[in-house]
């Protein structure tokens, strides 16, 4: 059997793709988790993109690329988990806000990792070209273990964050494995040089949604920590060099 073209992936994942508006710019994300009657759903992005939002209560826009149709959320009409660390956000929404599709695009499986070498795809919304969802590739270069990220031969441009990450396993089987979150340029020789894309790895989207029962009950789940939080992200903090 041939190999599954990148263009037919595209297609099969348009339909799953949102951009993410927020005060302070746009990313990219895409459907990840539903309930079993789709009472609610989850939106994976890069924390970045939606994490001063969500720290000062600011309202989210979420566009469905696909049908053109548009949501506006406010705070308490979504439920945001985030991990800081990861730099990977589930937004939790009810499921007839948007026309997303029934089934969902398969993650690799948790005990899994792409080999240095192998080719993938990625898709988002670059500023450059916001309102066309465009597609990239590259090659992995290595897998950072202890951060949980691939650096990969590639490029990505603001916009792209939180995009949806593509590998075909046996020229036909398609999996998201991760989640576009940076670029790092090559400053070494002290001028800006082309660098490699940061990938994080899926395997906190596999905690989303299995607790949820209901939107309402991910909302009593919504709690503020007892230690101080992290300092408030500003505008100013997210780093150029980032997606």
């Amino acid at each position: 059997m041939d190999k599954m073209p990148w263009h037919a992936a595209f297609q099969k994942v348009e339909s799953h793709v949102v951009k993410i508006i927020t005060p302070q710019g746009a990313g990219t994300g895409f459907l990840t988790a539903s309930t079993s009657q789709k009472e609610m759903v989850g939106i994976a992005t890069a924390a970045h993109v939606v994490d001063f939002a969500h720290y000062w209560k600011q309202p989210l826009r979420i566009e469905h690329f696909k049908s053109g149709e548009t949501v506006f959320l406010n705070h308490q009409d979504r439920y945001i988990a985030i991990d800081y660390n990861r730099d990977i956000a589930s937004i939790v929404i009810p499921g007839d806000k948007l026309p997303l599709p029934d089934g969902l695009l398969p993650l690799i499986p948790q005990d899994k990792r792409v080999k240095v070498g192998v080719e993938l795809g990625w898709m988002g919304f670059p500023a450059i070209a916001p309102n066309n969802l465009c597609f990239f590739t590259g090659v992995t270069s290595c897998w950072v273990e202890k951060e949980g990220f691939y650096f990969v031969d590639g490029v990505a441009i603001n916009g792209v964050s939180g995009g949806p990450t593509l590998y075909i396993e046996n020229d036909i089987d398609l999996h998201i494995i991760g989640i576009v979150s940076a670029y790092i340029p090559n400053r070494a020789t002290g001028a800006v040089l082309p660098g490699l894309c940061v990938v994080r790895d899926v395997m906190p989207l596999y905690r989303t949604i299995n607790d949820f029962k209901s939107f309402e009950e991910a909302k009593k789940k919504e709690i503020t920590p007892e230690e101080p939080p992290p300092p408030p992200p500003t505008p100013a903090s997210i780093e150029k060099t980032r997606s």
